[in-house]
């Protein structure tokens, strides 16, 4: 059965651990023994059985209320298998969020219908776009505080609508929940016979699901190199289309060519063949000296090689970036430090432009990046082939923003 992917993001207490447990409640997809030790856990803090404690399981956050890193829980409906990834709230976890968000195909928006749209429920949807995350659901929770209006719902939707619309998006539906009574989570609700949609379960059981890029040219990242016995083993994945034994294949930026002579698959001997996603060693017919940061690709297919990468960049240090920083962007295996050419400055919780000709880009800030790296890198548009369109910046030896490649220029 194929599994969906999909991030639940919103401003910090608007639900999200709250609509996760509930989610694996009503899926039958809690153990009796967790129900036990989750009672356990709220009677010692002097509470009643909250259902956020199944994914805030560290004593840490049950202490302070705070999901602190990316958690990824699975269930399963009748129609497909789902990874939930549960990510940070808090604006100082906005990296760990960015992290958890990338491997998702899909998102849902939890909006506390009290409170209402947050700054931090803005720059979330700004992110999702940034990683180009188009199938959407929106949950306007915890109706109850707002006694069932329809009235609220109304004006909720459309200022959301409105918001999506800034970022060339259009939510597939727009759901009210009460996530702790289960009300459109996996059940009709009882108490808004007003809205007639989907819940949240059947909403997310019409998003479909990515297909490996197996039709795509071949592009093999090479992770390490290791000998046994006799053997010299290139260990990688492959990111897009098919790999096969006695292929000819080019490996970039050396520009080496060889012939694979074996694949190598622990437990899995006269392996012919791997597709993308698998994680391989293979082994080549000639003496050749390739190392981590290569990537192998179908000699009559290879990628261009950038000298320019236009990208878009979410900073998530808590320091400010200057043009003038040498920065390092880390791709697939691929490694190389850069100098931004250009940069304009984006405010991720409006999508506001700041200013077009920028000198420097804030904490929490999108930015437009002309990127010049400093030796030869291979990188794909993020809609072709995400993991080699996909990337972090470091700076100063961390980990500082990550990014997406929008285009990319040729090697002169």
């Amino acid at each position: 059965m194929n599994t969906l992917n999909f991030v639940i993001v919103g401003h910090v207490d608007h639900g999200k651990s709250t609509l996760i447990g509930r989610l694996l409640y009503d899926t039958n997809a809690l153990p009796t023994d967790r129900v036990e030790e989750l009672k356990a856990a709220c009677n010692a803090l002097g509470r009643e059985l909250e259902f956020s404690f199944i994914t805030d399981h560290l004593q840490e956050e049950r202490e302070q209320n705070v999901t602190i890193d990316t958690t990824q829980i699975k269930f399963k409906t009748q129609n497909r298998d789902y990874t939930i990834i549960d990510a940070p709230g808090h604006k100082e976890f906005l990296k760990n969020m960015m992290t958890g968000a990338s491997q998702a195909e899909a998102a849902a928006l939890i909006v506390d219908a009290k409170e209402g749209v947050q700054e931090q429920t803005r720059r979330h949807a700004s992110i999702i776009a940034l990683l180009g995350i188009k199938q959407v659901v929106v949950l306007l929770n915890k109706m109850d505080l707002v006694e069932f209006s329809k009235e609220r719902f109304d004006q909720l939707k459309a200022q959301t609508e409105t918001f999506f619309k800034t970022l060339d998006m259009t939510p597939a539906h727009i759901i009210p929940i009460v996530a702790k009574d289960g009300d459109n989570c996996a059940n009709p609700s009882t108490r808004m016979q007003w809205y007639s949609g989907l819940t949240f379960l059947e909403a997310l059981d019409q998003f479909t699901i990515k297909e490996k890029p197996t039709n795509k040219p071949l592009r093999y990242s090479v992770q390490d190199v290791y000998k046994v016995g006799e053997k010299r083993i290139l260990v990688g994945r492959v990111e897009a289309g098919v790999l096969k034994s006695g292929q000819k294949i080019t490996f970039l930026p050396s520009n080496k060519q060889t012939v694979v002579k074996t694949i190598e698959v622990f437990g899995n001997e006269g392996k012919k063949e791997a597709e993308a996603g698998e994680c391989i060693g293979i082994t080549i017919s000639d003496p050749l000296f390739i190392e981590r940061g290569e990537i192998a690709c179908a000699v009559e297919q290879p990628p261009i090689i950038a000298q320019k990468i236009e990208s878009n960049v979410f900073w998530f240090s808590s320091k400010n970036f200057e043009k003038k920083d040498k920065i390092t962007i880390k791709l697939a295996t691929q490694e190389a430090s850069c100098r931004v050419e250009q940069l304009e400055r984006i405010d991720s919780s409006t999508f506001e432009v700041i200013e077009h000709d920028a000198t420097q880009l804030c904490p929490t800030e999108i930015g437009r990046f002309v990127l010049i790296p400093e030796k030869p890198i291979v990188i794909e548009d993020f809609n072709e082939v995400e993991e080699l369109g996909r990337f972090v910046l470091e700076l100063n030896g961390e980990a500082a923003g990550g990014g997406i490649v929008v285009s990319k220029q040729d090697k002169a």
